[in-house]
C-alpha cells in the first residue's frame, strides 16, 4: 500500500509502514541481563587458561608423588611444599589448589582422598618390600 504524501512539493511517496519502523528506532531495548553478557562472553573456551591451570595441578601431584619418600634435601623440600599446597583449604589465591580445582570443575577432596589412597598403598608396599628384602622402590603413576 502507497500513500501520496502532498504536503511535499516534489511528490514522492512513502510506505504506510514507514513511520512504525522509524518509531521501533526510538524505542527502549529489552535485551536480559544474561544477554547482554552473552554478547562479550568470549567465543573461543579457555582452552589456554585451563591447560595452563592443570598443568600446574598436574604439577603438584608428580611433586607429590615423586617424592613421597624423600627423607631430605630439595626432593624433601618439594614434597613438603606439594603437600601444603594440595591439602590447605586457602582459596584466596588464584592459583590455590581449591581455586585451580574450582575453575577446572574438579572437587579437591576427591582428589585428596585419591592421593591419600594412593600415599597408603604405596607405604603398604614399601614396607612389604622392605619386609621381604626386595627393592623399596615406589611404583611412579599419577592419580586419574
Amino acid at each position: 500500500m502507497e500513500l501520496k504524501d502532498t504536503s511535499k512539493s516534489n511528490g514522492g511517496t512513502r510506505t504506510a509502514g514507514m513511520d512504525d519502523r522509524i518509531g521501533s528506532l526510538f524505542q527502549p531495548d529489552t535485551l536480559l541481563g544474561e544477554d547482554y553478557a552473552a554478547n562479550f562472553r568470549r567465543k573461543i573456551p579457555l582452552e589456554p587458561e585451563r591447560t595452563l591451570l592443570l598443568a600446574v595441578l598436574e604439577d603438584g601431584i608428580r611433586c607429590f608423588q615423586e617424592n613421597l619418600f624423600a627423607v631430605s634435601g630439595k626432593r624433601r623440600g618439594l614434597f613438603d611444599e606439594a603437600k601444603e599446597w594440595l591439602f590447605s583449604d586457602e582459596a584466596n589465591w588464584f592459583c590455590s589448589f581449591v581455586s585451580i580445582c574450582t575453575l577446572l570443575n574438579l572437587e579437591p577432596n576427591y582428589i585428596r582422598r585419591g592421593l591419600k589412597e594412593w600415599e597408603a598403598r604405596e607405604r603398604k608396599v614399601l614396607h612389604k618390600k622392605a619386609q621381604s628384602g626386595l627393592s623399596a622402590e615406589p611404583e611412579r603413576r599419577l592419580v586419574a
